[in-house]
């Protein structure tokens, strides 16, 4: 009879433990690196809104983010992720290289027209081949969020190729950046965005690249004078989870977040470039700095400049993939 009793309490504190495990939500940790008021601020912010507005995942998941390296930095997130310690990330492009050297494309200079190209690339079948190209590595990609453009910085006048020279320019974690500047006989230098502030004030780099709302919201016109406008590359983010934990998810909840996530996508997207605009205005309205643009003729010179970066990296991202992201500048 007490064997008998025994284990009827031990099937009923089971019992009750998976209904109080049932009861608890999923909690997604969703950290990253930048400020709030930029795009990945925004759409990481937006989607915690949808999914607790959500009447479908009411009291199955929770979102909480982490802005400005709050959580984990530059260095230490994707290992996190890896980990099970974060649930999303949005790092830039320029940070898979180690996981699909496919990714690089994202980071050749000069490659897209306009952001217009990078949707029709990222839409297309070899786009959105790239988001699970990394599931066994333990990443799943979810969506493409714009950034925008990027521009260069400098402690000096930069408008031609030659004036970049000997200059140090803080890079992404990216081989394709650092070649990018070796083209131009400029000497990059690895270093995290939460570290690019000081970097520059105190002179250990003296210029880097960037959009205007990451430029803006890091007060980076407080510290450097001159601004050229190139539009030489591209800072997107793929919002990422860790595989094990989406595959682990029921269906009903994991296709809704990827239905929200897509909402929101669409919105960050659309609002990416009003914020770099606005942006724009604010460091030209602050008048610490010089932004100066290219002639087409300008343009040109830093684009045969850097060219051969992607002849450097075409087997390793693939010619037809390149071929493929040159064909986006072509509307259908």
């Amino acid at each position: 009879m007490f064997k008998l009793t025994q284990a009827l309490l031990c099937a009923a504190a089971v019992s009750m433990a998976t209904l109080a495990q049932a009861a608890d939500p999923v909690v997604i940790k969703f950290a990253h690196v930048v400020a709030e008021n930029t795009p990945k601020g925004q759409g990481a912010l937006m989607f915690q809104k949808l999914v607790a507005a959500d009447p479908k995942l009411k009291d199955k998941v929770k979102v909480e983010v982490y802005p400005n390296s709050s959580l984990f930095g530059d260095g230490k997130e994707m290992e996190a992720l890896l980990l099970g310690d974060v649930q999303m990330l949005a790092p830039s492009l320029a940070k898979f290289e180690h996981y699909t050297k496919q990714v690089q494309i994202f980071d050749l200079p000069f490659l897209f027209d306009d952001l217009a190209a990078v949707d029709r690339f990222q839409q297309g079948p070899q786009g959105k081949a790239l988001l699970t190209s990394m599931d066994d590595k333990g990443i799943r990609g979810l969506a493409y969020w714009h950034n925008g453009l990027k521009q260069l910085s400098a402690n000096k006048k930069v408008i031609l190729p030659k004036d970049a020279r000997g200059l140090k320019f803080r890079v992404q974690a990216s081989s394709v950046l650092e070649e990018q500047f070796k083209a131009i006989r400029a000497n990059p230098r690895k270093m995290s965005f939460a570290e690019v502030y000081q970097g520059l004030q105190t002179g250990t780099v003296n210029g880097t690249e960037n959009t205007w709302s990451n430029y803006e919201s890091q007060k980076v016109h407080e510290v450097q004078p001159f601004f050229t406008e190139t539009n030489h590359g591209l800072i997107d983010y793929m919002v990422i989870t860790n595989s094990k934990f989406w595959n682990g998810l029921p269906d009903d909840v994991r296709n809704e977040l990827q239905t929200l996530m897509d909402q929101v996508t669409v919105e960050v997207n659309k609002q990416a470039e009003a914020l770099n605009q606005t942006a724009r205005q604010k460091i030209i309205d602050a008048k610490t700095s010089e932004i100066d643009p290219l002639t087409a003729e300008q343009r040109q010179q830093w684009r045969e400049a850097m060219r051969p970066v992607w002849d450097k990296f075409s087997e390793q991202i693939g010619p037809d993939l390149i071929k493929a992201a040159e064909a986006s500048n072509k509307a259908s």
